[in-house]
Protein backbone atom coordinates (compact mmCIF):
# COMPACT_ATOMS: atom_id res chain seq x y z
CA UNK A 1 0.00 0.00 0.00
CA UNK A 2 1.55 3.40 -0.82
CA UNK A 3 -0.29 7.19 -1.50
CA UNK A 4 1.93 8.45 -4.21
CA UNK A 5 -0.50 11.54 -4.32
CA UNK A 6 -2.44 13.64 -1.79
CA UNK A 7 -5.73 11.82 -1.04
CA UNK A 8 -5.47 8.72 -3.20
CA UNK A 9 -4.28 4.93 -1.88
CA UNK A 10 -3.29 2.62 -4.22
CA UNK A 11 -3.12 -1.11 -3.25
CA UNK A 12 -0.52 -3.60 -5.07
CA UNK A 13 -1.82 -6.54 -4.81
CA UNK A 14 -0.07 -9.85 -5.86
CA UNK A 15 2.48 -7.64 -7.11
CA UNK A 16 6.57 -8.39 -7.75
CA UNK A 17 8.70 -5.87 -6.99
CA UNK A 18 12.12 -6.46 -8.03
CA UNK A 19 15.04 -4.16 -6.45
CA UNK A 20 18.75 -4.19 -8.24
CA UNK A 21 22.25 -4.02 -6.09
CA UNK A 22 21.93 -0.10 -5.42
CA UNK A 23 18.23 -0.63 -3.97
CA UNK A 24 16.73 0.77 -6.42
CA UNK A 25 12.75 -0.83 -7.61
CA UNK A 26 13.51 -1.60 -11.53
CA UNK A 27 10.46 -3.15 -12.52
CA UNK A 28 7.11 -3.98 -10.84
CA UNK A 29 5.07 -7.34 -12.26
CA UNK A 30 1.18 -7.97 -11.55
CA UNK A 31 0.23 -11.65 -11.34
CA UNK A 32 -0.93 -13.19 -14.59
CA UNK A 33 1.21 -11.62 -16.46
CA UNK A 34 4.34 -13.24 -18.17
CA UNK A 35 6.96 -11.24 -16.89
CA UNK A 36 5.30 -12.30 -13.58
CA UNK A 37 5.80 -15.56 -13.83
CA UNK A 38 9.73 -15.05 -15.60
CA UNK A 39 11.03 -12.63 -12.87
CA UNK A 40 9.05 -15.11 -9.65
CA UNK A 41 11.06 -18.05 -11.35
CA UNK A 42 14.24 -16.02 -11.77
CA UNK A 43 13.69 -14.95 -8.33
CA UNK A 44 13.09 -18.60 -6.97
CA UNK A 45 16.30 -19.77 -8.94
CA UNK A 46 18.67 -17.43 -7.84
CA UNK A 47 17.33 -17.78 -3.78
CA UNK A 48 16.37 -14.29 -3.94
CA UNK A 49 13.12 -13.73 -3.39
CA UNK A 50 11.15 -12.88 0.03
CA UNK A 51 7.48 -13.11 0.42
CA UNK A 52 4.80 -11.36 2.31
CA UNK A 53 2.32 -13.72 4.24
CA UNK A 54 -1.41 -13.57 4.27
CA UNK A 55 -1.31 -10.86 7.42
CA UNK A 56 1.51 -8.95 6.66
CA UNK A 57 0.96 -5.23 4.75
CA UNK A 58 3.98 -3.58 3.33
CA UNK A 59 4.25 0.30 3.16
CA UNK A 60 6.97 2.88 2.03
CA UNK A 61 9.53 3.77 5.06
CA UNK A 62 8.38 6.52 7.09
CA UNK A 63 9.86 10.26 6.73
CA UNK A 64 10.02 12.15 9.42
CA UNK A 65 11.39 16.00 8.59
CA UNK A 66 12.01 17.39 12.56
CA UNK A 67 13.57 15.58 15.17
CA UNK A 68 15.90 17.63 17.58
CA UNK A 69 18.78 14.60 18.34
CA UNK A 70 19.86 15.76 21.43
CA UNK A 71 16.58 16.30 23.02
CA UNK A 72 16.51 12.65 23.44
CA UNK A 73 16.57 12.02 26.63
CA UNK A 74 14.12 15.06 27.20
CA UNK A 75 11.44 12.94 25.71
CA UNK A 76 8.14 13.91 27.97
CA UNK A 77 9.93 16.17 30.04
CA UNK A 78 9.26 20.01 31.29
CA UNK A 79 6.17 20.60 28.22
CA UNK A 80 4.14 22.51 30.68
CA UNK A 81 6.51 25.03 30.65
CA UNK A 82 6.90 28.04 27.92
CA UNK A 83 9.29 27.73 25.08
CA UNK A 84 11.82 30.05 26.32
CA UNK A 85 11.33 28.37 29.58
CA UNK A 86 11.85 25.24 28.49
CA UNK A 87 14.51 25.88 26.03
CA UNK A 88 17.02 28.16 28.51
CA UNK A 89 16.08 25.41 31.74
CA UNK A 90 16.25 22.22 29.87
CA UNK A 91 17.12 21.85 26.33
CA UNK A 92 20.19 24.58 26.61
CA UNK A 93 21.95 22.72 29.45
CA UNK A 94 21.09 19.40 28.06
CA UNK A 95 22.32 19.88 24.41
CA UNK A 96 26.19 21.32 25.99
CA UNK A 97 26.20 18.06 27.37
CA UNK A 98 27.65 16.92 24.14
CA UNK A 99 30.88 17.82 24.18
CA UNK A 100 30.88 14.80 25.89
CA UNK A 101 31.13 12.29 22.82
CA UNK A 102 30.73 9.23 24.86
CA UNK A 103 27.41 10.72 25.96
CA UNK A 104 26.57 11.85 22.81
CA UNK A 105 27.29 8.04 21.89
CA UNK A 106 25.10 6.88 24.07
CA UNK A 107 22.35 9.02 23.16
CA UNK A 108 22.44 8.79 19.15
CA UNK A 109 22.60 5.18 19.01
CA UNK A 110 19.71 4.61 21.50
CA UNK A 111 17.73 7.41 19.28
CA UNK A 112 18.34 5.89 16.22
CA UNK A 113 17.92 2.48 16.84
CA UNK A 114 15.03 3.39 18.30
CA UNK A 115 13.56 5.51 15.32
CA UNK A 116 14.23 2.86 12.62
CA UNK A 117 12.67 0.44 15.35
CA UNK A 118 9.31 2.66 14.76
CA UNK A 119 9.85 2.85 11.38
CA UNK A 120 11.73 6.22 10.41
CA UNK A 121 13.74 5.06 7.24
CA UNK A 122 14.54 8.86 6.68
CA UNK A 123 15.04 11.10 9.43
CA UNK A 124 16.13 15.13 9.52
CA UNK A 125 18.38 15.83 12.57
CA UNK A 126 19.10 18.80 14.50
CA UNK A 127 22.72 18.19 16.49
CA UNK A 128 23.87 20.33 18.45
CA UNK A 129 27.10 23.11 18.12
CA UNK A 130 29.71 20.56 18.97
CA UNK A 131 31.33 19.13 15.39
CA UNK A 132 32.82 16.30 16.97
CA UNK A 133 29.06 14.71 18.47
CA UNK A 134 27.71 15.94 15.08
CA UNK A 135 29.74 13.55 13.19
CA UNK A 136 29.04 11.13 14.81
CA UNK A 137 25.32 11.51 14.74
CA UNK A 138 26.03 10.79 11.00
CA UNK A 139 28.19 7.96 11.45
CA UNK A 140 25.83 6.59 13.68
CA UNK A 141 22.87 6.91 10.99
CA UNK A 142 24.99 5.51 8.88
CA UNK A 143 26.52 2.43 10.48
CA UNK A 144 22.57 2.13 11.47
CA UNK A 145 21.44 2.66 7.52
CA UNK A 146 19.34 5.03 8.15
CA UNK A 147 18.67 7.69 5.48
CA UNK A 148 19.87 10.86 7.32
CA UNK A 149 19.99 14.29 6.49
CA UNK A 150 21.93 16.00 10.03
CA UNK A 151 22.93 19.79 10.63
CA UNK A 152 25.13 21.07 13.09
CA UNK A 153 23.28 24.00 14.91
CA UNK A 154 24.78 27.62 14.31
CA UNK A 155 23.37 29.70 16.92
CA UNK A 156 25.76 32.96 18.19
CA UNK A 157 23.36 35.84 19.40
CA UNK A 158 24.77 36.76 23.03
CA UNK A 159 21.37 38.04 23.87
CA UNK A 160 19.41 34.90 22.82
CA UNK A 161 21.88 32.13 23.76
CA UNK A 162 23.43 31.27 26.98
CA UNK A 163 27.31 31.98 27.78
CA UNK A 164 27.73 28.51 27.93
CA UNK A 165 26.48 26.91 24.80
CA UNK A 166 26.85 29.40 21.81
CA UNK A 167 29.64 29.88 19.06
CA UNK A 168 31.73 32.77 20.09
CA UNK A 169 31.16 34.53 17.04
CA UNK A 170 29.28 34.51 13.12
CA UNK A 171 32.62 34.10 11.85
CA UNK A 172 33.64 30.56 14.29
CA UNK A 173 30.20 29.78 13.12
CA UNK A 174 30.57 29.19 9.79
CA UNK A 175 34.15 28.17 9.85
CA UNK A 176 32.84 24.61 12.11
CA UNK A 177 29.73 24.71 9.54
CA UNK A 178 31.35 24.53 6.83
CA UNK A 179 33.76 21.66 8.24
CA UNK A 180 30.73 19.95 9.40
CA UNK A 181 29.60 19.98 5.95
CA UNK A 182 33.19 18.40 5.23
CA UNK A 183 33.00 15.87 7.63
CA UNK A 184 30.11 14.23 6.78
CA UNK A 185 29.90 14.23 3.26
CA UNK A 186 33.85 12.51 3.12
CA UNK A 187 32.32 9.88 5.84
CA UNK A 188 33.81 6.14 5.00
CA UNK A 189 31.11 4.42 3.44
CA UNK A 190 29.00 7.38 2.92
CA UNK A 191 29.62 7.24 -1.39
CA UNK A 192 26.22 7.25 -1.80
CA UNK A 193 25.58 10.17 0.49
CA UNK A 194 22.85 8.21 2.00
CA UNK A 195 23.51 10.38 4.62
CA UNK A 196 23.64 14.58 3.96
CA UNK A 197 24.42 17.36 5.57
CA UNK A 198 22.67 19.96 6.19
CA UNK A 199 23.03 24.03 7.40
CA UNK A 200 21.36 24.57 10.75
CA UNK A 201 20.43 28.12 11.75
CA UNK A 202 18.40 27.35 15.22
CA UNK A 203 16.24 30.06 14.48
CA UNK A 204 16.09 33.85 13.52
CA UNK A 205 16.53 34.46 17.05
CA UNK A 206 19.50 32.77 18.34
CA UNK A 207 21.57 34.00 15.05
CA UNK A 208 23.32 37.31 14.59
CA UNK A 209 22.75 39.06 11.27
CA UNK A 210 26.20 38.14 9.94
CA UNK A 211 25.82 34.56 10.96
CA UNK A 212 22.68 34.18 8.91
CA UNK A 213 23.63 36.27 5.85
CA UNK A 214 27.16 33.59 5.95
CA UNK A 215 25.29 30.80 5.79
CA UNK A 216 23.11 31.48 3.25
CA UNK A 217 26.57 32.42 1.02
CA UNK A 218 27.56 29.08 2.26
CA UNK A 219 24.50 27.36 1.21
CA UNK A 220 24.60 28.40 -2.34
CA UNK A 221 28.33 27.59 -2.22
CA UNK A 222 27.81 23.97 -0.68
CA UNK A 223 24.88 23.37 -2.32
CA UNK A 224 23.40 21.94 1.15
CA UNK A 225 20.19 21.45 2.44
CA UNK A 226 18.78 24.49 5.04
CA UNK A 227 16.66 23.39 8.11
CA UNK A 228 15.45 26.21 10.42
CA UNK A 229 12.30 26.65 12.76
CA UNK A 230 10.26 29.54 10.93
CA UNK A 231 7.18 31.29 12.54
CA UNK A 232 6.82 28.86 15.40
CA UNK A 233 5.42 30.94 18.08
CA UNK A 234 3.77 33.78 19.06
CA UNK A 235 7.13 34.87 20.85
CA UNK A 236 9.53 33.97 18.12
CA UNK A 237 7.24 35.26 15.16
CA UNK A 238 7.05 38.88 16.85
CA UNK A 239 10.37 38.69 17.57
CA UNK A 240 11.28 38.46 14.45
CA UNK A 241 8.75 41.27 13.36
CA UNK A 242 10.49 43.90 15.95
CA UNK A 243 13.93 43.12 15.11
CA UNK A 244 14.10 42.63 11.77
CA UNK A 245 10.32 44.08 10.42
CA UNK A 246 9.75 41.29 8.34
CA UNK A 247 8.57 38.27 8.94
CA UNK A 248 10.73 35.20 9.33
CA UNK A 249 9.93 33.66 5.81
CA UNK A 250 10.52 37.07 4.03
CA UNK A 251 14.21 37.16 6.15
CA UNK A 252 15.03 33.81 5.38
CA UNK A 253 14.89 35.04 2.02
CA UNK A 254 16.68 38.19 2.18
CA UNK A 255 19.68 36.05 3.28
CA UNK A 256 19.34 32.97 1.16
CA UNK A 257 18.04 30.84 3.51
CA UNK A 258 14.99 30.05 1.90
CA UNK A 259 15.46 27.48 -1.47
CA UNK A 260 14.34 24.48 -3.28
CA UNK A 261 16.63 22.60 -0.46
CA UNK A 262 14.91 24.29 2.78
CA UNK A 263 13.06 22.60 5.16
CA UNK A 264 10.65 25.19 7.44
CA UNK A 265 9.75 23.70 10.90
CA UNK A 266 6.35 24.52 11.87
CA UNK A 267 5.54 27.80 10.05
CA UNK A 268 2.55 28.14 12.29
CA UNK A 269 2.06 32.03 11.58
CA UNK A 270 2.82 32.31 8.18
CA UNK A 271 0.76 35.05 6.28
CA UNK A 272 -0.48 34.71 2.46
CA UNK A 273 2.39 36.59 1.34
CA UNK A 274 4.97 34.03 3.02
CA UNK A 275 3.17 30.98 1.25
CA UNK A 276 3.41 32.42 -1.53
CA UNK A 277 7.47 33.31 -1.07
CA UNK A 278 7.17 29.79 0.04
CA UNK A 279 6.21 28.32 -3.32
CA UNK A 280 7.92 30.50 -5.00
CA UNK A 281 11.15 29.10 -3.63
CA UNK A 282 9.84 25.98 -3.77
CA UNK A 283 11.13 25.27 0.15
CA UNK A 284 8.91 22.63 2.14
CA UNK A 285 7.50 23.03 5.56
CA UNK A 286 7.40 20.00 8.38
CA UNK A 287 4.14 19.84 9.92
CA UNK A 288 4.45 19.01 13.74
CA UNK A 289 1.28 18.93 14.70
CA UNK A 290 1.76 17.82 18.79
CA UNK A 291 4.62 20.01 19.46
CA UNK A 292 2.73 23.22 18.23
CA UNK A 293 0.21 22.48 21.02
CA UNK A 294 2.91 22.56 23.52
CA UNK A 295 4.90 25.18 22.65
CA UNK A 296 3.21 27.48 19.31
CA UNK A 297 -0.44 27.39 21.00
CA UNK A 298 -2.23 27.69 17.41
CA UNK A 299 -2.68 24.88 14.55
CA UNK A 300 -0.74 25.11 11.19
CA UNK A 301 -3.15 25.55 8.33
CA UNK A 302 -2.46 22.44 6.60
CA UNK A 303 -5.34 22.39 4.26
CA UNK A 304 -4.65 26.00 3.00
CA UNK A 305 -0.73 24.97 2.72
CA UNK A 306 -2.00 22.17 0.65
CA UNK A 307 -4.27 24.02 -1.56
CA UNK A 308 -1.62 26.36 -2.69
CA UNK A 309 0.41 23.69 -3.72
CA UNK A 310 2.83 23.97 -0.59
CA UNK A 311 5.42 21.27 -0.46
CA UNK A 312 4.58 19.64 3.26
CA UNK A 313 5.28 16.88 5.33
CA UNK A 314 5.54 15.64 9.14
CA UNK A 315 7.89 16.22 11.71
CA UNK A 316 7.92 14.51 15.28
CA UNK A 317 9.85 17.32 16.67
CA UNK A 318 11.80 15.22 19.12
CA UNK A 319 11.43 16.64 21.70
CA UNK A 320 9.04 19.05 22.03
CA UNK A 321 6.70 16.33 20.19
CA UNK A 322 6.86 13.19 22.98
CA UNK A 323 6.44 10.17 20.40
CA UNK A 324 9.43 8.93 18.37
CA UNK A 325 6.27 7.79 15.89
CA UNK A 326 5.47 9.31 13.03
CA UNK A 327 1.95 6.82 13.16
CA UNK A 328 1.54 9.51 15.99
CA UNK A 329 2.46 12.50 13.69
CA UNK A 330 0.16 11.41 11.40
CA UNK A 331 -2.82 11.21 13.95
CA UNK A 332 -2.08 14.39 15.66
CA UNK A 333 -1.85 16.19 11.96
CA UNK A 334 -5.44 14.70 11.58
CA UNK A 335 -6.97 15.70 14.65
CA UNK A 336 -5.69 19.03 14.47
CA UNK A 337 -7.23 19.83 11.38
CA UNK A 338 -10.05 18.39 12.32
CA UNK A 339 -9.94 21.12 15.62
CA UNK A 340 -8.80 23.72 13.20
CA UNK A 341 -11.85 23.13 11.15
CA UNK A 342 -14.41 22.86 13.72
CA UNK A 343 -13.31 25.34 16.26
CA UNK A 344 -12.56 24.70 19.88
CA UNK A 345 -13.83 27.47 21.72
CA UNK A 346 -17.62 26.74 22.90
CA UNK A 347 -18.54 30.04 23.73
CA UNK A 348 -18.95 30.82 20.16
CA UNK A 349 -21.45 29.13 18.24
CA UNK A 350 -20.77 26.69 15.70
CA UNK A 351 -20.95 28.82 12.68
CA UNK A 352 -18.39 31.14 14.07
CA UNK A 353 -15.80 29.25 16.12
CA UNK A 354 -13.82 27.48 12.88
CA UNK A 355 -12.24 27.42 9.57
CA UNK A 356 -14.49 25.52 7.29
CA UNK A 357 -12.70 23.53 4.99
CA UNK A 358 -9.62 22.72 6.99
CA UNK A 359 -9.27 19.15 8.10
CA UNK A 360 -7.36 16.27 6.47
CA UNK A 361 -7.66 12.63 6.63
CA UNK A 362 -5.91 9.70 7.38
CA UNK A 363 -4.81 9.09 4.18
CA UNK A 364 -3.81 12.70 3.14
CA UNK A 365 -1.87 11.90 6.76
CA UNK A 366 -0.03 8.66 5.09
CA UNK A 367 0.84 10.24 2.12
CA UNK A 368 2.02 13.32 4.31
CA UNK A 369 4.49 11.08 6.04
CA UNK A 370 5.73 8.87 3.12
CA UNK A 371 5.68 10.49 -0.65
CA UNK A 372 4.85 13.69 0.72
CA UNK A 373 8.02 13.75 3.09
CA UNK A 374 10.05 12.38 0.04
CA UNK A 375 8.95 14.92 -1.93
CA UNK A 376 10.44 17.98 0.60
CA UNK A 377 13.75 16.96 0.41
CA UNK A 378 13.46 15.49 -3.27
CA UNK A 379 14.65 12.09 -2.15
CA UNK A 380 14.35 9.44 -4.42
CA UNK A 381 11.82 7.51 -1.83
CA UNK A 382 8.08 7.45 -0.40
CA UNK A 383 6.54 5.09 -2.90
CA UNK A 384 6.57 1.75 -4.58
CA UNK A 385 7.42 3.47 -8.33
CA UNK A 386 9.64 2.28 -10.75
CA UNK A 387 12.81 4.30 -10.36
CA UNK A 388 12.48 4.67 -6.60
CA UNK A 389 14.74 4.06 -3.97
CA UNK A 390 12.97 0.60 -1.77
CA UNK A 391 12.55 2.11 1.84
CA UNK A 392 9.98 -0.25 3.26
CA UNK A 393 8.23 -1.31 5.80
CA UNK A 394 6.49 -4.77 6.63
CA UNK A 395 3.57 -4.51 9.30
CA UNK A 396 2.12 -7.64 11.21
CA UNK A 397 -0.84 -7.11 11.32
CA UNK A 398 -2.04 -10.01 13.71
CA UNK A 399 0.25 -9.53 16.69
CA UNK A 400 0.01 -10.46 20.49
CA UNK A 401 -0.30 -8.00 21.56
CA UNK A 402 -1.41 -5.58 19.06
CA UNK A 403 -3.87 -6.76 16.53
CA UNK A 404 -4.61 -4.48 13.23
CA UNK A 405 -6.97 -6.58 11.20
CA UNK A 406 -8.87 -7.77 13.61
CA UNK A 407 -12.08 -6.78 12.94
CA UNK A 408 -11.36 -5.70 8.93
CA UNK A 409 -12.98 -7.38 6.52
CA UNK A 410 -10.97 -8.83 3.70
CA UNK A 411 -9.81 -6.40 1.12
CA UNK A 412 -11.51 -3.29 3.25
CA UNK A 413 -8.43 -1.82 2.40
CA UNK A 414 -9.07 2.05 3.21
CA UNK A 415 -10.83 0.40 6.87
CA UNK A 416 -7.33 -1.31 6.94
CA UNK A 417 -4.68 1.63 6.30
CA UNK A 418 -6.84 3.40 8.73
CA UNK A 419 -6.11 0.47 11.81
CA UNK A 420 -2.44 0.97 10.56
CA UNK A 421 -2.45 4.98 10.89
CA UNK A 422 -4.29 5.06 14.18
CA UNK A 423 -3.08 2.04 15.90
CA UNK A 424 0.02 0.77 14.41
CA UNK A 425 2.71 0.01 17.40
CA UNK A 426 6.64 -0.70 17.03
CA UNK A 427 5.84 -4.48 17.69
CA UNK A 428 4.14 -4.53 14.30
CA UNK A 429 6.76 -3.45 12.32
CA UNK A 430 8.88 -6.70 11.64
CA UNK A 431 11.01 -5.79 9.45
CA UNK A 432 13.14 -2.41 7.66
CA UNK A 433 14.25 -1.71 5.05
CA UNK A 434 16.53 1.59 3.54
CA UNK A 435 18.08 1.14 0.20
CA UNK A 436 16.81 -2.25 -0.03
CA UNK A 437 19.31 -3.23 2.81
CA UNK A 438 17.14 -4.57 5.91
CA UNK A 439 18.04 -2.79 8.87
CA UNK A 440 15.83 -3.89 11.14
CA UNK A 441 15.23 -7.15 12.44
CA UNK A 442 13.56 -8.77 15.62
CA UNK A 443 16.09 -8.04 18.36
CA UNK A 444 15.68 -4.07 17.77
CA UNK A 445 11.90 -4.30 18.91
Amino acid sequence: MHAPTLGSLDVLQKTLIRVDSEGTIISRHQSGTDDFESSLAHAHQCDALTSMGCDQIMIPGLVDLHIHAPQWPQLGKALHLPLQDWLQKYTFPLEARYSDIEYARCVYSSLVNSLLANGTTTAMYFATIHEEATTLLASTCLESGQRAYVGRVAMDDPEQCPEYYRDANAKAALAASERSIHHIRQLSGNSTQLVKPVITPRFIPSCSNELLQGLGELASHKQCHVQTHCSESDWEHSYVLNRLAKTDTQALSDFGLLSRHTVLAHSNFITEQDMQLIKQSGSGIAHCALSNSYFADSVFPLRRALEKSLRVGLGTDIAGGHSASMFSACQHAVSASRMLEAGVDTQLTQDKRGQPGSRINYIDAFHLATAGGAAVLDSPTGTFDVGKQFDALLLELNTPSNRLNEFVDTDDWESLLACIVYNAQACNIAHVWVSGRSVKCEQTR
